[in-house]
């Protein structure tokens, strides 16, 4: 493989395939709520999940009225996001946009709320796909044939949580569910012909590249049709910060998340879209590590490994 800006199967190409052109993400902040923060499973969330769920980023100015109704109010407020992103300089970037929940658990809810709450989004011609972020347990079939419903229309993605397919891990980052749960889960909106990625994290406590490569060999099983790679930081407010100072975790070096996407990429599934290679921390949050504010190193670092080690995506795959 000569180019080496096509070693791996890249988002951007992969949207200008779908839709015809350059497409990009309205993200949104959907009023969403957690089983692993209201008491179902846990009050305290995973253990690097901040306050905002994984929106830290997403700048929601809408004010809420006194009311009683709150979903009539997170409705408007997810329009006003939409419309404001529409308005904004964002809108000259592109002519197609995906709308995207992001914060949070954006399945869980009744049926009808989540109804309303997606269809306050999709409120202009521009936006052609839905994108839903969750949890595996948040995942039934009554929620399926309601994602399903927007098919006819626009494409429909949904991201699912997943970290790591140590079930061991999961527990010690008070994840909530197990690697079956997630199984169950994939299966369930494969079959229906929705798009899942998975979110997997790269530096988890006491995670070493063997638990990395048994992931990604779990996940290669699966018929996910996207990953998202993300480097795990630690911000304020969050138990990760709290087993960072009193040096029960260790941050992963910028070399050493370099190796580990590297190993990925060579023995990941050919035909998974990569939807991101590092996640992108908020810079008032950030406390470690303080390489992943620079975006370009790392993506540079990995492109120049995969160059240098000739690495292409599915190099080391035997499926």
């Amino acid at each position: 493989m000569n180019d080496s800006d096509k070693r791996y199967n890249h988002l951007n190409d992969y949207f200008k395939n779908k839709f015809g052109e350059r497409t990009l993400k309205i993200c949104i902040d959907g009023g969403f709520s957690c089983p692993n923060r209201d008491g179902t499973c846990g009050t305290s969330g995973c253990i690097f999940c901040g306050e905002q769920g994984s929106g830290e980023n997403i700048k929601n100015n809408y004010k809420f009225k006194n009311t009683r109704d709150i979903n009539s109010e997170i409705c408007k407020s997810i329009s006003q996001q939409v419309t404001d992103h529409l308005a904004s300089y964002k809108a000259t970037r592109a002519n197609k946009f995906i709308a995207y929940f992001q914060n949070f658990s954006n399945t869980y809810a009744d049926v009808q709320i989540l109804k309303s709450r997606y269809d306050a989004a999709l409120i202009d011609n521009r936006i052609i796909a839905l994108a839903v972020a969750t949890r595996p347990d948040c995942i039934t079939e009554e929620i399926v044939t309601l994602l399903k419903s927007y098919a006819n229309k626009y494409q429909v993605f949904v991201e699912l949580g997943f970290q790591t397919s140590n079930d061991e891990t999961g527990k010690l980052i008070n994840r909530g569910y197990s690697s079956e749960t997630f199984v169950q889960a994939v299966n369930l909106l494969a079959t229906n012909d929705i798009e899942v990625i998975a979110h997997v994290m790269v530096g988890l406590p006491d995670e070493t590249l063997e638990y990395v490569a048994n992931t990604i060999a779990f996940l290669n099983q699966t018929p996910i049709s996207g990953i998202k790679i993300h480097s795990t930081y630690v911000i304020k407010n969050t138990k990760l910060a709290e087993m960072l100072e009193n040096k029960e975790y260790i941050p992963l070096t910028l070399e050493e998340y370099i190796d580990a996407v590297t190993y990925i990429i060579g023995h990941l599934r050919k035909n998974i879209i990569i939807h991101r290679i590092s996640g992108d921390a908020p810079k008032d949050l950030l406390i470690a590590p303080s390489w992943n504010l620079h975006k370009k190193w790392i993506i540079n670092g990995i492109q120049k490994a995969l160059n240098e080690q000739n690495i292409w995506q599915g190099k080391f795959y035997e499926g």
